[in-house]
């Protein structure tokens, strides 16, 4: 089997689609995005396919260290994003012409279905307790929502009033039992940081996500380890490399890297049990499209640190399009009892709708997120 074209579809509401086809027939589909750079991974997807075209399609881990070795410069948002689409449609292709599903190939599964939570609130989080009381009553025992708005490396007391009562609402609207993650959105410095992880202890938190860019992380890496609630990051770093002192640090308790920004299925699942080996969950991101999901959910299926999925049905980006409408078959992502099932079918376990992607990919999108200011003029983090 040869490699004879690679299609790359950018599709509402800020996702971008790859489809590989095959000598013999079989395609296979990736989701190589980066949000806000969906045009610069599109043309390193087509880069990178001058070496790819005419390929054997099997060798995913050689063609994975070619694409990595072979440019010389590497790493970084693009490339890697560039790399995990390509690599989940490699996945896919070598799943379907057997047969069998990703995690079938991958040593069989450890777990039938895992917890999903879902987004509450936006960038500045508004009603976010009624908002969270409504996805448990749709069945989700978990939810995840924005904690606070932009805050300067010495900030005010209003402003943690305003997180803390925010995050107090939502834990009296949902009761002892359910998750909560709060997400700083690396917005947060190291002062502020201190301050905010020690007044939202009482709230018994799932987690806090990036509570600093991850590129603070050694110095902040004593604050962390004080707090009794469980830290989140990864979203931002992609590949193994990335994460070899964030796990040295022994500062992080959960680690998120990102199927479709860290170099795909291969590379994900060496994070993951590289975490494992410091007993470190996983708990893969994924705010994006469908394909995205199905990549996390085939990880998901075979590493036993995974703790629990992001998904984005419903989340706030997803206005024009949501995660289930370029799917043939949505009921492939079956949610019951705050659990999704991992998918059974070949490959990845979905069928995409060509023909409405290719309709989608007529109007494309240019999302680009915002920039946000401090009162005094300055750039704020988003």
């Amino acid at each position: 089997m040869k490699i004879t074209s690679m299609t790359t579809y950018q599709v509402p509401p800020r996702w971008l689609f790859l489809k590989i086809e095959t000598d013999e027939g079989v395609v296979g589909w990736g989701e190589p995005v980066l949000e806000g750079r969906a045009d610069a991974v599109a043309a390193t997807v087509d880069e990178l396919s001058d070496y790819l075209v005419g390929q054997d399609p099997s060798r995913i881990e050689d063609i994975w260290t070619v694409l990595y070795r072979g440019g010389f410069y590497r790493g970084g948002g693009i490339h890697m994003s560039a790399l995990a689409g390509i690599d989940q449609a490699l996945w896919d292709i070598r799943g379907k012409a057997l047969g069998l599903p990703v995690h079938d190939l991958l040593g069989g599964r450890v777990r039938d279905r895992i917890k999903v939570y879902s987004w509450i609130g936006g960038d500045r989080p508004a009603e976010t307790a009624q908002a969270a009381r409504a996805v448990v009553d749709r069945g989700f025992t978990a939810v995840k929502m924005n904690g606070t708005e932009e805050l300067q490396y010495l900030d005010t007391w209003a402003k943690v009033d305003r997180c803390v009562a925010n995050v107090a609402a939502v834990r009296e609207a949902v009761g002892p039992d359910i998750g909560i993650g709060v997400d700083f959105h690396g917005r947060v410095h190291r002062p502020m940081a201190k301050v905010l992880l020690r007044e939202l202890e009482p709230y018994r938190l799932m987690f806090v996500e990036e509570p600093v860019l991850s590129e603070h992380l050694e110095d902040v890496a004593d604050v962390l380890k004080g707090s009794p609630i469980p830290i989140a990051l990864g979203e931002r770093l992609y590949s193994r490399w990335d994460f070899k002192s964030v796990l040295a640090s022994g500062a992080v308790d959960i680690v998120q890297p990102d199927p479709s920004h860290c170099g795909g299925i291969t590379e994900a699942r060496k994070i993951a049990h590289m975490a494992e080996a410091h007993d470190v969950a996983l708990a893969l991101h994924c705010p994006l499209g469908p394909i995205a999901l199905a990549a996390c959910l085939q990880i998901d299926a075979g590493c036993y640190n995974a703790a629990i999925q992001e998904q984005s049905l419903g989340i706030h980006y997803n206005t024009s399009n949501d995660l289930l409408d370029y799917l043939a078959d949505p009921a492939v992502f079956r949610y019951d009892d705050g659990q999704v099932a991992i998918p059974t079918g070949p490959g990845l376990g979905i069928e995409i709708n060509e023909e409405y992607v290719v309709e989608r990919a007529a109007e494309g999108h240019r999302w680009r997120n915002p920039v946000w200011r401090h009162a005094d003029g300055s750039v704020a983090e988003w």
